[in-house]
């Protein structure tokens, strides 16, 4: 058994900040009980924006009134996932309202459950009789494994039984309906997550039936590229055009078998949700041909796919991987869900091996690309996080119009602010990881850690004020009879760290990028001072969009410049390769933030002839102290030009 709190300043800001406005946000727009704008992620028609009709959906197909669906077909899981942030936010904060109103939503959850235990708002609504017939589009499997999950969490938190026999149901239901055996329905959903949710019911209840569905899914997925226009033909008569069925099959990552896939492609958050449960498979069963897949994916998104800020998917089409080294700042995409699912897949690859290299890439995702995705009011949300913008460019040019200058107050498909909801008040399931025998340290958030042994018990307090500054406490006591050993995490932007037990400076041994702290019983405090240094990072020649910039960090925190800081036209400014940065707190900026500053060139940007191209070299420079915020932070200040990635002279 293992239980983690959280005292840390900068995360409980964040868990309070969700808690107080975010969650009672969120439940306004599901009820559609607020005055908002809801945009479209990029221009699209097709996308429903004129409410949200989440709860209404639930209240119609439970009979409670009458109606019509509106929204996604995947609508559901908006509730699921505030669900969800709920029992998370109850397990840090108790709150009898916020309770009593989940527990109802609990009850709709059950009302608008069938009697054999299918549960799709949509299908029972609009289509009764094509349930589990459009598997590419539908999104059944998928609004289920969101339950699952948000049902685990809640029984976690509450031990409401409804949630969970209501999950159980809809499990139940699909492993009727799903599987190799004879007059079962031998394929999958087209947007993976079932196998998650059903993983998180396998760990609670340790039902077997559970693990093998889940298993199934991952492991038939591929193996007929051609299932989708099957189901199509079969039910409809003809292969269905346009729409997802335009996508090609590598977007469902249905392009070959699963156990023969080496790289990622697609859709983007499909793939990491994919490899969340195929890991944690791996991981629960040692299944070492699962694990080599999930490495294979791993070692090719984050050597030649993966942007210097956790994001990933390059392209808005199909909101996907394309191919290696390509990756452009101002069209990519970098979904919020994407990066909030690297970091699921990077959790359960820590299960798999005790390398440090997760928990860096875990790190770089949290602080920068998912923190992104909300503003500092808790009430707008990015569902794209771009390392470039130009307001004009993002209204005018058709190919940027995913491209927000600033944060929506809600969006049409509206997977991301909740999302990240849950992952925020769930932030401390990161810090440690427990293996079969190391206790790893991944991140550094203030907080205590106790791990029952059956012979005593294991407690790590951690004190830090981190990112703020890099010396991080360790008060580690051990009340076994044996020698443990605590592994913490020597970050791979660090070039030093220096370490000290007890109040002597030793030097630690490591193991795969985690140091090793042997601890006998008693206690021992260890000391890791991390040189929060300033560093310049530039990208592999491939990166064409990279050619001659450079990018700048201070510990997990990627920053960038912002027009109301510096001034429009971003792309004339130079960044000289010796000029000296220097770091300084600004409280009151954006919530209290590190600032860079250094001198920097500017290049004029304009000619006296107006010309378009001239052959001379007629351009000056002036010095100019520019100023840079860390990335999570941007578009807090209205609509104005950002950017990452700085020319360099």
């Amino acid at each position: 058994m293992t239980k983690t709190v959280i005292t840390d300043a900068f995360w409980c800001h964040y868990k309070e900040l969700v808690r107080k406005e975010m969650i009672p946000y969120q439940w306004k727009v599901l009820n559609d009980a607020i005055e908002i704008n809801i945009e479209r992620e990029r221009n699209d028609a097709s996308i429903p924006n004129l409410k949200s009709h989440a709860i209404e959906n639930f209240k119609i197909a439970a009979g409670r009134t009458k109606g019509e669906h509106y929204g996604w077909v995947f609508q559901d899981s908006d509730v699921y996932k505030w669900l969800e942030a709920v029992a998370f936010s109850l397990n840090n904060t108790w709150d009898d309202n916020l309770k009593c109103i989940a527990d109802e939503v609990v009850d709709l959850i059950a009302d608008a459950q069938e009697e054999d235990g299918y549960l799709s708002t949509y299908y029972t609504i609009a289509e009764p009789d094509n349930k589990f017939k459009r598997l590419r589009g539908s999104h059944e499997l998928y609004c289920a494994g969101h339950f699952m999950e948000a049902a685990v969490a809640y029984y976690n938190a509450t031990k409401n039984e409804k949630v969970l026999d209501t999950a159980k149901k809809l499990a139940d239901h699909i492993d009727a309906s799903f599987g190799p055996e004879e007059g079962k329905i031998h394929g999958v959903d087209g947007h993976e997550e079932v196998e998650i949710g059903l993983m998180k019911l396998y760990h609670l209840l340790g039902e077997e039936r559970y693990l093998k569905l889940a298993k199934y899914f991952l492991e038939e997925r591929g193996k007929d590229p051609d299932f989708f226009e099957k189901q199509d033909i079969e039910y409809f008569g003809k292969a269905e055009k346009g729409g997802l069925a335009s996508c090609p099959k590598s977007y469902f990552q249905m392009h070959k078998p699963v156990l023969l896939q080496d790289t990622a492609e697609g859709h983007a958050v499909r793939l990491v949700y994919m490899c969340t449960a195929l890991a944690d498979i791996a991981a629960t069963t040692k299944n070492e041909e699962l694990s080599k897949v999930c490495k294979r994916i791993w070692r090719n998104i984050v050597d030649k796919r993966m942007y210097i800020t956790g994001g990933i998917g390059s392209t808005v089409i199909g909101e996907s991987f394309t191919l290696d080294y390509d990756l452009p700042n101002d069209t990519m995409y970098c979904e919020t869900c994407a990066s909030i699912g690297l970091i699921f897949f990077a959790k359960q690859m820590l299960r798999i091996e005790a390398k440090a290299e997760y928990a860096n890439v875990l790190e770089r995702a949290l602080y920068n690309t998912a923190l992104s995705g909300m503003a500092l009011d808790g009430k707008h949300f990015f569902y794209v996080n771009p390392l470039e913008v130009v307001p004009k460019k993002s209204m005018i040019d058709p190919t940027k119009s995913h491209v927000k200058p600033v944060r929506p107050q809600w969006l049409g498909c509206a997977c991301c602010p909740p999302n990240l909801a849950r992952l925020i008040t769930s932030v401390e399931d990161y810090i440690y990881s427990d293996t079969d025998d190391k206790v790893l340290v991944n991140l550094f958030i203030k907080s205590e850690f106790s791990k029952d042994y059956e012979d005593g018990t294991l407690n790590i307090k951690i004190d830090a004020d981190y990112p703020k500054t890099g010396e991080v406490k360790l008060n580690i006591t051990n009340t076994t009879g044996r020698e443990l050993k605590v592994y913490v995490r020597k970050p791979d932007w660090a070039e030093s760290v220096n370490t000290s037990l007890d109040g002597k400076q030793v030097s630690l041994s490591e193991e795969d990028g985690f140091m090793v702290v042997s601890v006998k019983p008693g206690k021992v405090e260890a000391l890791i001072e991390i040189p929060m240094t300033l560093k310049r990072w530039r990208t592999n020649p491939l990166v064409s969009e990279n050619i001659h910039k450079v990018c700048v960090s201070r510990g997990p925190q990627v920053y960038c410049v912002e027009g109301v800081d510096n001034g429009e036209n971003l792309h004339l400014i130079s960044l000289p390769k010796e000029a000296p940065l220097k770091y300084r707190r600004d409280e009151n900026l954006l919530g209290g933030v590190g600032v860079i500053e250094a001198e920097a060139l500017r290049y004029d940007d304009k000619r006296s002839d107006d010309k378009l191209y001239y052959s001379e070299d007629a351009v000056s420079a002036k010095k100019q102290t520019i100023k840079m915020i860390p990335y999570y932070a941007w578009a807090n200040r209205g609509s104005n030009e950002m950017r990452v990635w700085l020319a360099e002279e």
